[in-house]
């Protein structure tokens, strides 16, 4: 009997105990410090984009979306308030309303299945909008739509779109499926009546299916196919054209609600999909149900102290890492592969990352956060290589290769890492005769002179066409280094140690008699006509100019210094390169924001700040990432204009890890480069559901030392295994 009664105390003990360490621990809703417009208003000032962008051209910056979608999902449910040329397809500036489209990644892709709530409509479709009759939340956004005399609120499940239309007029109540638009081209579109409430259908392209149940009986469906010709490249194609509108019934059913399912599979998929996600829930049960999945990732990290603009700057770019790469595959798991056929391997199916650009950084905050998302991610690029033969690459580089290892090296493991390491290699070593699916370019030269020549041109301009040898040189360079880990991992000796061997290839580039990584001939000369300040998009570098690709070497660092001659000649060009002003008659779209020849705006230098802590000169890092962070995110009158693209992450997990204080330099590899937070307290709560507490008291910027787990840590570098068993970073400052 006394057992039984101790039993209970101790119970009830614990339940007390929880109960008050509950309330002493309250966890922040992080989701109100998030902005979702963030990144959807251009920077114009030409102090800050670094040249007066000329008529009629609007400055890539930013190119986000401010609509809902939860983490990685299928859809995202946005405002468009044009189609082209328009990045995400909403731009801050615009008064007009021309659809709410259901799939966006960020930059000229997708905008699917444009959708707009119409009554007593003029010639013109689309509504003015006021930014004051305009609101978002992760997971939520309303806007009223003046012509229309609308009031439109939407949010989204994982593969559907919920919408609340409060029409003015119950008696004009219309829909517009405007399927002929969106921002990637459309091949061919349908729509049919399915029952009194129900519409479904199919658009080509992207050939994403829907089907959408409405609240209100369908009145009538005008389907007003036509074809239009456009010019493509210098030659007339025909393309679909039209559109459908659907009448509701005067029902008196007020308001109107729309749900619609998608599923890039069968139309069938899509209702099984809505069915499954939605089905009879109510529209203010989905809209809590993305607030609380999205309360739940964001509180993976909680800060304390730092301004008010930081924490926004901090969660809307948290936020906006969670975006990409998005879910493809159906409830049910079925997914339409790399072949075109529809398969069901069991995986949650995804998009490919935007390798070029999140390998960086965006990629490990991932497998961080959402370690499962990366595996599935992994096991897509699997599926894909086993069916095409390589691992895909994207734009630039053969970056899967790091982001695999990465994810590998931190604890992500359950995939076939003999496989996928299989494919790696033949990326890396067989070139792709059709480039069909990934494969590296140019593999060939690179092989055989380890290095990629460009052509000697006179007059090169900003779009002169060339390998962009020198960038691929770089980034193949640190690729073979990537799967050389992997190598090393699985006692592949043989090709560990030829893998190694290459990863020096970046040498090859390195110009000593002006410390330049410069383009090379056929001969193995040097480029003739050479000016490090000029920028090109393709010619020896990728978007980019000289001065920032020439600090790219972030899995040796060591050697790279060597080449320049040691620490000091070191130090003294990246003084120049944060110093030498930008000339302002050097315009190059995406290739805009700096700090002298530094680029914010675009990824090929993100390493640069960093490098000065190889040479024990912190304080300088810490002098460019605050700059950084201060003056170049949350730019303009509202606070919403970001440096450049934000490329599906890239530019905000920028910002998490750096206003964090934990960069990944490298990120093939698991540590992690210590800064001093933005922020006096940050708890961080890991996938294996451990804490790690990162302390920085004072207002000193200067790191003097560093502490983890109360021992005193040699070097500004600290292992992963924090975030595999927790634990605590103390950084002392002046």
């Amino acid at each position: 009997m006394r057992t039984s009664i101790q039993s209970i105390l101790n119970v009830a003990a614990i339940v007390l105990l929880a109960s008050t360490a509950g309330k002493s621990q309250t966890i922040a809703d992080n989701t109100k410090y998030v902005n979702t417009f963030v990144g959807t208003e251009a920077v114009t000032d030409p102090k800050l984009l670094g040249y007066v962008a000329p008529n009629n051209w609007r400055p890539w910056s930013g190119l986000t979306f401010p609509g809902s979608s939860l983490p990685n999902a299928m859809v995202q449910v946005s405002p468009m308030t044009k189609y082209q040329p328009a990045g995400a397809g909403y731009e801050y500036e615009d008064s007009t309303i021309v659809s709410f489209s259901h799939t966006n990644k960020g930059h000229w892709n997708f905008g699917n299945v444009p959708v707009l709530p119409m009554s007593n409509p003029g010639t013109t479709i689309g509504s003015k909008f006021s930014h004051k009759n305009e609101s978002s939340s992760p997971g939520y956004y309303r806007v009223y739509l003046d012509d229309y005399k609308v009031n439109v609120q939407l949010t989204s499940t994982l593969r559907c779109a919920y919408y609340k239309f409060e029409y003015k007029d119950g008696n004009d109540r219309q829909v517009l499926f405007d399927l002929s638009k969106a921002l990637s081209g459309v091949s061919s579109w349908e729509i049919n009546q399915d029952g009194d409430y129900a519409v479904k259908g199919f658009q080509g392209g992207e050939n994403i299916y829907f089907y959408a149940v409405f609240s209100s009986k369908v009145g009538n469906l005008a389907n007003n196919h036509s074809t239009t010709t456009r010019t493509v490249r210098g030659r007339e194609v025909t393309a679909p054209g039209g559109n459908a509108i659907i009448h509701l019934a005067n029902d008196g059913k007020e308001p109107v609600y729309l749900k619609i399912g998608f599923s890039f599979v069968s139309t069938d998929n899509a209702k099984m999909n809505l069915q499954k996600e939605v089905g009879d829930k109510t529209f203010d049960a989905i809209r809590k149900a993305a607030h609380d999945i999205w309360q739940n990732k964001l509180s993976t990290i909680q800060v304390k102290g730092g301004t008010g603009k930081q924490k926004t700057m901090l969660y809307s770019c948290f936020y906006r890492s969670l975006l990409w790469p998005v879910l493809r595959s159906d409830v049910n798991g079925d997914f339409t592969d790399i072949n075109r056929k529809v398969v069901n391997t069991g995986i949650d199916y995804y998009t490919e990352p935007s390798l070029w650009d999140t390998y960086r950084n965006k990629d490990v905050l991932l497998e961080l956060v959402s370690p499962n998302v990366t595996l599935n991610m992994i096991k897509s690029l699997k599926d894909k290589g086993d069916k095409t033969g390589y691992i895909p690459t994207f734009f630039h580089g053969d970056h899967g290769a790091s982001s695999i290892a990465g994810a590998y090296l931190r604890g992500i493991t359950d995939f076939d890492i003999k496989g996928t390491y299989q494919i790696l290699l033949h990326n890396a070593n067989v070139p792709n005769p059709n480039g069909r699916g990934g494969g590296r370019q140019y593999l060939e030269p690179y092989l055989a002179k380890g290095y990629i020549p460009d052509p000697d041109l006179a007059n090169p301009t900003t779009t002169a066409k060339g390998t962009a040898g020198v960038s691929k040189t770089l980034e193949y360079a640190y690729d073979d280094y990537s799967v050389a880990q992997i190598a090393k991992k699985l006692g592949d000796t043989a090709n560990y140690r030829i893998l190694m061997a290459r990863s020096k290839n970046y040498k090859n580039v390195f110009n000593k008699t002006n410390n330049f990584m410069q383009g090379r001939l056929e001969d193995g000369s040097w480029v003739k006509n050479f000016n490090p300040q000029y920028p090109y998009y393709e010619y020896m570098y990728r978007e980019a100019n000289a001065w920032q690709v020439s600090f790219f070497a972030p899995h040796d660092m060591p050697g790279l210094i060597e080449l320049y001659g040691g620490p000091k000649p070191f130090e003294a060009k990246l003084d120049s390169l944060f110093s030498i002003p930008w000339n302002p008659k050097y315009i190059a779209r995406n290739i805009e924001t700096f700090i002298g020849q530094y680029c914010q705006g675009n990824q090929p230098d993100h390493e640069a700040p960093f490098a000065y802590t190889f040479i024990g000169k912190p304080e300088k890092t810490q002098k460019v990432l605050d700059n950084i962070m201060n003056n170049l995110y949350g730019m303009g009158p509202r606070n919403i204009e970001l440096a450049g693209m934000d490329d599906a992450g890239e530019m905000s997990a920028w910002y998490v890890f750096s206003s964090l204080g934990l960069y990944p330099v490298s990120p093939t590899d698991p540590t992690y480069i210590v800064t001093a937070p933005l922020f006096d307290e940050v708890k961080w709560r890991t996938s294996t559901g451990k804490y790690i507490t990162i302390t920085k008291p004072g207002k000193g910027r200067g790191i003097t030392s560093i502490k983890v787990n109360g021992k005193a840590n040699k070097g500004y570098f600290v292992s992963h295994d924090l975030f595999l068993k927790g634990g605590t970073l103390a950084i002392a400052t002046k």
